[in-house]
């Protein structure tokens, strides 16, 4: 098969090196790609969000299957574009993408099914939301109503927080001036991963991301500054509830409103007590979380993804390996806020590369024949193991090889479930 793989951050590096390990594919593509992507597949100039484009590009070459990574090219209509011109396509439509377009939209789907999540407003009016906030009191929840890459959340300790935040949506900081805000939940926040072809939905797999750029969860947060799976407080129990409360009745209402969804969806949920509430849902692979889901899966990733695709989950099941994977994010100084680009990285040479231990890229480019610094999430050194220590370990140890002065991560990926405050 030719492949054609959109995105250019960590998540699709990781997508596509699982798609690589297995026979099927004879061709891969990624489009835009990164310096990490191009080592082990082409890189076409194209923009991904433009569906007239990506299909004339898949009728230039031959593209068989396009699997779309982030989330923007799915708001915008891609996957439709595709399917309607007979391209097999992972990824939903751009009306059942709303669950993630559109925190109003997921509230309203989680109310008319009673699925568990937060009290929530939705608001268009600035003084509104803050007259909302003033009455209610914090900690409390401030939501830019939209794509806003991972960094439209502000988890407020007080009114003045929260205000502020609804200053920045309405100025114009997060898109759209609409502003969704939400009950502060307690508990322990995991990810848990399903394939859904508009009727049959396939748990694939939970992981823990690492929202706050500091050590302990503090400080702002970010797109992700690491991830390990499975995640041990998203028990087969818990599993169990979240798809009969929240995940088959959402899709059941989906596709009554003639909007069925087809592709992966990622459901944050806060459990607490043994129970999950919805946090948010995705319409794609997380990151940091793909990249251990990926280190995880390997080969069979692909299978999955077509017989989603195919609508062939009914007969398709998961084999997983018991084990563990965790990756650690390096990032630019100074991020999620203003960090200088171009920075050049060394030592990647001196990492092993196997189903062991990868590093994944997430904003690389190469320029006179260096490995340079293109984004704020830059690597994402990631290892499997037999137990999330081992995992943690290897995962470290590539870090330390890595000579960037430049960056700096967190050392204490995996501390919820190890126990400790500091890795090696």
């Amino acid at each position: 098969m030719n492949i054609l793989v959109l995105g250019s951050g960590g998540r699709e590096h990781a997508l596509a090196w699982a798609i690589m390990q297995n026979p099927k594919c004879d061709r891969l593509i990624c489009a835009p790609g990164n310096a990490g992507m191009a080592a082990i597949a082409e890189c076409a100039a194209l923009d991904i969000s433009d569906g007239s484009a990506v299909l004339a590009f898949c009728e230039e070459v031959s593209v068989d299957f396009v699997v779309i990574g982030p989330e923007a090219p799915l708001a915008a209509g891609v996957a439709d574009r595709l399917r309607a011109a007979g391209v097999l396509c992972f990824g939903p439509s751009a009306q059942a993408a709303r669950l993630e377009a559109s925190k109003a939209f997921t509230k309203e789907i989680c109310a008319a099914v009673n699925a568990p999540t937060a009290a929530y407003a939705h608001f268009t009016d600035a003084e509104a939301a803050r007259a909302h906030v003033r009455a209610q009191g914090a900690p409390i929840v401030v939501k830019a109503d939209g794509l806003a890459a991972g960094k439209g959340v502000v988890v407020a300790a007080t009114v003045d927080a929260a205000e502020a935040a609804i200053d920045a949506v309405f100025a114009g900081d997060f898109g759209r001036a609409e502003v969704v805000i939400e009950e502060f939940m307690t508990g322990e926040e995991a990810s848990f991963f399903v394939l859904v072809d508009g009727e049959t939905c396939l748990p694939i797999g939970t992981a823990q991301d690492h929202k706050r750029v500091g050590a302990g969860d503090t400080g702002p947060n970010t797109g992700g500054m690491g991830a390990y799976s499975p995640a041990p407080v998203l028990t087969d129990a818990v599993a169990a509830a979240a798809m009969d409360q929240i995940i088959r009745p959402t899709m059941a209402e989906m596709a009554r409103r003639g909007m069925p969804y087809s592709g992966v969806l990622y459901a944050g949920l806060m459990i607490a007590d043994g129970q999950p509430r919805l946090v948010e849902y995705n319409a794609r692979f997380g990151d940091p979380e793909a990249q251990v889901l990926m280190m995880r899966l390997g080969a069979q990733a692909l299978d999955l993804m077509l017989a989603c695709a195919e609508g062939r989950l009914a007969e398709t099941a998961v084999n997983w390996a018991d084990d563990h994977a965790l990756t650690v994010v390096m990032a630019a100084q100074g991020y999620p806020g203003d960090y200088a680009k171009g920075s050049i990285i060394r030592g990647l040479e001196d990492c092993p590369e196997d189903s062991a231990h990868m590093v994944f890229h997430a904003g690389t480019a190469r320029s006179g024949g260096m490995l340079v610094a293109t984004g704020g999430r830059v690597l994402n050194v990631t290892a499997r193991g037999a137990s999330l220590r081992e995992a943690r370990d290897r995962a470290y140890a590539m870090v330390d090889t890595i000579a960037w002065p430049e960056g700096f991560c967190r050392r204490d990926i995996g501390w919820r479930a190890l126990g400790d405050a500091v890795a090696r």
